[in-house]
């Protein structure tokens, strides 16, 4: 199991995270800012458990992010 957590309120909507895992990533027309697709807010950390094999692709949008606001937890 992997969980992904990500600190959206520090977002500044580089679009990387998308582009490298477009299958737990989307940007907001709203307000320009990354969304994790299936997140649950606790705290301005939003978080999501996935399974391994999403990890590979999650773990290099995470090195991307210019505001490393992003973390991978293998459990």
């Amino acid at each position: 199991m992997v969980t992904i957590i990500h600190q959206r309120d520090k977002c500044i909507g580089c679009h990387y995270c998308v582009e490298i895992a477009y299958n737990r990533w989307r940007m907001s027309k709203k307000d320009g800012k990354s969304v994790l697709l299936g997140a649950q807010n606790k705290r301005g950390f939003w978080s999501v458990k996935v399974s391994e094999d999403e990890l590979e692709e999650n773990q290099r949008a995470a090195k991307a992010c210019p505001v490393n606001i992003i973390q991978v937890r293998e459990h």
